[in-house]
């Protein structure tokens, strides 16, 4: 029998579509950022600086908005950090520098996110240049991937006088901050002002251009002095469920990237939606629905709350926008002949730890139920690009669970010309944007000792791989 839901009410349709879908945290006003920057302590051992991955000066960027010196604090941030803007809106600060924040204790921390937000968008609205390219040293790097770290290891490179060009097989540039974020927490405009600030350093971004059909991985490496490998992952993989190419089963990414790409007026979303899987991009696509105008959303995961890979700020979030969630569940098949009638699923316990260290699903029998929807969305992560990797195995690049080996100090491969970052490489941690800049950061800095440097009459040194 179907498990029928009664719509919930949501305040979101109170707004027009175009309101709900502004960024969900509203711009600081002067006052609010002077206000909230006099907060910090300045600390001396700052735990925050230490907990951001690309190691922004975040005591000093603070102080200098405390100050009225927003110019000097968007400098300082974007000199660590040339995807600073997109950062500020979609780095899970409370995971990371507001998570250290020595304020958690006794009060609420710094929010450090908001403003540096405040100070980037002050330079961006103002274009402000902070930095132009590098003296031309004779080198020229090729990027595959106009990505975050793409584009922080192009900005970089050219900062040193690089001649940089990125490969981007998309029509926009910008990777996942541009189409897979959903857009009330970044605009994609913010995602193409970065992408035009690197375009400005003097880098050259030629999009839809696919490396292995336009021109040949071999090429780059033959033609350019160093090559970055930043292409992310790919689409969706298949559940192998019956009914799973029924119209209205819909990949979660190519959900999302709709509502950067189209107007909103005129994506399609059902009134009854399941979504599949428990991570931030199901959880984007759950919220999304909703805003749309669906009127059940239902979040589908074969493990438990414990185990979903959500942050857990993002699963309070999806709560409060009236998404439900059904755990210790597994689709078994999608129902319907030529529209989603339904979703077919089997109840699950948990049994022994598995290769990923959680507990293994194990279906309950004769516990199988129907879910009526007429909308599925898949977001039980991304497949990895089988036809690169075997182009990289024919150069003698290694890999690690599907994802590009890399020597850990300097993002190199096992070919002395060929660097990789990005989600590509992250065979284990979190992938994340502020993950990906700073690998493009990694990844540039050894690039620069190894061809203009100190290094670049030595070979680099093997180290231990991701």
């Amino acid at each position: 029998m179907a498990e029928h839901y009664k719509p919930v009410k949501y305040k979101a349709w109170e707004m027009t579509l175009k309101e709900r879908f502004q960024e969900f945290y509203p711009p600081l006003s002067e006052r609010e950022a002077i206000t909230e920057a006099n907060r910090c302590l300045y600390c001396y051992d700052a735990p925050c600086l230490t907990a951001c991955p690309t190691h922004i000066d975040i005591p000093t960027f603070i102080k200098k908005i405390a100050t009225g010196n927003v110019k000097g604090s968007a400098k300082t941030i974007l000199e660590s950090n040339l995807m600073g803007a997109t950062c500020a809106r979609v780095c899970p600060v409370q995971e990371l520098c507001e998570g250290a924040c020595v304020l958690n204790d006794e009060h609420k921390p710094i929010a450090i996110g908001r403003l540096q937000r405040y100070a980037t968008d002050y330079a961006i609205q103002r274009d402000f240049k902070f930095f132009k390219k590098g003296k031309p040293n004779g080198k020229k790097v090729a990027v595959i991937g106009a990505g975050p770290a793409g584009l922080s290891c192009a900005g970089e490179l050219a900062k040193q006088g690089f001649d940089v060009t990125c490969y981007e097989k998309k029509p926009l540039a910008g990777g996942l901050d541009t189409y897979g974020i959903v857009v009330f927490r970044e605009p994609i405009e913010v995602s193409l002002r970065e992408v035009k600030m690197i375009e400005d350093l003097g880098v050259n971004i030629k999009t839809n251009v696919e490396i292995g059909k336009d021109i040949k991985l071999e090429e780059l490496v033959d033609q350019y002095d160093a090559v970055f490998i930043s292409i992310g992952l790919g689409a969706v993989p298949q559940m192998e469920i019956p009914g799973e190419n029924i119209p209205g089963v819909l990949d979660g990414l190519e959900f999302i990237e709709e509502t950067k790409t189209m107007p909103l007026d005129q994506i399609k979303f059902g009134k009854r939606v399941a979504v599949i899987g428990a991570g931030n991009t199901a959880i984007d696509a759950a919220t999304i629905s909703r805003r749309l105008g669906a009127e059940r959303v239902m979040m589908v995961y074969r493990r438990s709350e414990a185990e979903m890979p959500a942050y857990h700020f993002e699963y309070e979030f999806a709560l409060g926008e009236g998404v439900s969630f059904m755990f210790l569940t597994q689709p078994i098949a999608v129902i319907g002949d030529k529209q989603v009638e339904g979703l077919k699923c089997v109840r699950m316990d948990l049994g022994e730890p598995d290769a990923s260290g959680r507990r293994a699903p194990v279906p309950i029998p004769n516990s199988e139920f129907v879910i009526d929807c007429d909308m599925v969305i898949k977001a039980i992560g991304q497949k990895k690009y089988t036809g690169f990797m075997d182009a990289l195995a024919k150069l003698g690049i290694g890999s690690v669970k599907g994802y590009i080996k890399i020597d850990l100090k300097t993002n190199r491969t096992d070919h002395p010309k060929i660097f990789a970052g990005g989600d590509c490489v992250r065979s284990q941690g979190e992938a994340s944007t502020v993950m990906a800049v700073q690998d493009g950061k990694i990844a540039a800095q050894a690039i620069t000792a190894q061809l203009v440097g100190e290094a670049a009459k030595k070979q680099p040194v093997s180290a231990s791989v991701r």
